[in-house]
């Protein structure tokens, strides 16, 4: 059973799955942007297509975006913790 949300079979290609792809290729910020466009994408269908799939896949690129920026959030206290990096 393919989990539309989390995991989409038709976004898999062997062991690669787009979302991945799509990191390396744009870097942070620009998967950041990219991230940040498909909440808006959900949100603004929600009522005309899909509905509670479409908010849960807003919910799924927001936690992917938040996990995103606390993972940079906490490489760069911890350089800065360690005199690495100045503000």
């Amino acid at each position: 059973m393919s989990d539309a949300v989390n995991h989409p079979s038709h976004y898999t290609q062997g062991d690669i799955e787009c979302i991945d792809a799509l990191k390396a290729a744009l870097g942070s910020e620009g998967f950041k942007q990219y991230c940040r466009g498909a909440c808006l994408k959900y949100l603004w269908r929600t009522e005309h297509k899909n509905g509670l799939e479409d908010l849960q896949k807003c919910a799924w690129y927001l936690d992917r975006l938040i996990a995103e920026n606390k993972a940079e959030n906490s490489v760069e206290y911890t350089q800065l913790d360690l005199g690495i990096l100045s503000r």
